[in-house]
């Protein structure tokens, strides 16, 4: 019956359910927990763990810069939930993968396409898109 349950609400999420909003200020609370090490407070690429790994980190105030001016939704959220895997972590990206999952929750791409992912990595995402605002001019 769960089974069930869980698979019927993440067809309403998907066909057509009230998108979620995205609570920056807990994608901001997660993100210095667990991105900060390697990417830096201010999302620049330069946290303490950053000379010790193979590829530096990104940029992540600039992803929107980037990509032709469009915010990378999808690919953000694979590389978060470890369906795009990033080699130079050493391991599929995050590193902290399971304090990502939990509550299914559903975003769109610029294009409109829906992408189902958890309610952290939507508010972490929705952090991330605030921070590419102070770099356009």
């Amino acid at each position: 019956m769960q089974t069930v349950r869980s698979a019927l609400a993440a067809a309403a999420i998907c066909i057509g359910g009230p998108a979620l909003a995205q609570d920056t200020a807990k994608g901001a609370e997660l993100f210095q927990i667990h991105c900060a090490t390697c990417h830096g407070i201010e999302a620049g690429g330069q946290g303490p763990m950053a000379s010790v790994l193979l590829v530096k980190p990104a940029d992540l105030t600039r992803l929107q810069e980037s990509n032709d001016g469009v915010f990378p939704t999808e690919r953000v959220i694979r590389r978060i939930d470890g369906r795009d895997p990033l080699v130079s972590h050493g391991s599929p990206m995050p590193v902290y993968g399971y304090f990502f999952e939990g509550e299914d929750a559903s975003i769109k791409t610029p294009s409109g396409q829906p992408v189902l992912t958890s309610r952290a990595i939507v508010d972490l995402l929705g952090y991330l898109q605030s921070l590419q605002s102070s770099n356009e001019g």
